[in-house]
């Protein structure tokens, strides 16, 4: 069969974001997360007491999203929540979940190391810029 599919740009991005979001979500299931879950762990890691709307903010998620994801982050024991003035709750790391995310950090970069290998290397430099300039 003629296929003409991969010779669109936006075809080939799309199978190669599903293909490699499907083997990562595979090595972070090891860890019962999600791909989201360990986002949100990384950059709550990174951010101590940032409000879930920030999160929401930084990552495109709606707020009504946003709800479910942290309750399942919570009930895990991975993070907790704490007043930071009079209206807005920020979020903190267990030691759990401080734990649960240096063990997905770790998983992320040798997924990414071994991403990076697969693309020819004189044009590794130039993929993170080109991937860049589509969606900022």
């Amino acid at each position: 069969m003629r296929d003409p599919l991969p010779s669109l740009p936006g075809y080939s991005l799309r199978r190669a974001a599903n293909a490699a979001a499907a083997e990562l979500a595979s090595r972070l299931g090891e860890l019962n997360l999600r791909q989201v879950d360990a986002s949100l762990l990384i950059l709550i890691g990174e951010n101590p007491d940032v409000t879930a709307s920030a999160l929401g903010r930084q990552l495109d998620i709606q707020r009504a999203n946003m709800v479910p994801l942290l309750k399942r982050l919570e009930d895990a024991g991975l993070i907790e929540r704490k007043a930071i003035d009079g209206k807005s709750q920020g979020l903190t790391l267990t030691a759990q979940g401080a734990e649960i995310t240096q063990q997905a950090r770790t998983m992320i970069e040798r997924f990414e190391a071994e991403l990076l290998a697969r693309i020819p290397a004189q044009h590794r430099d130039h993929l993170l810029p080109a991937l860049d300039a589509l969606w900022r």
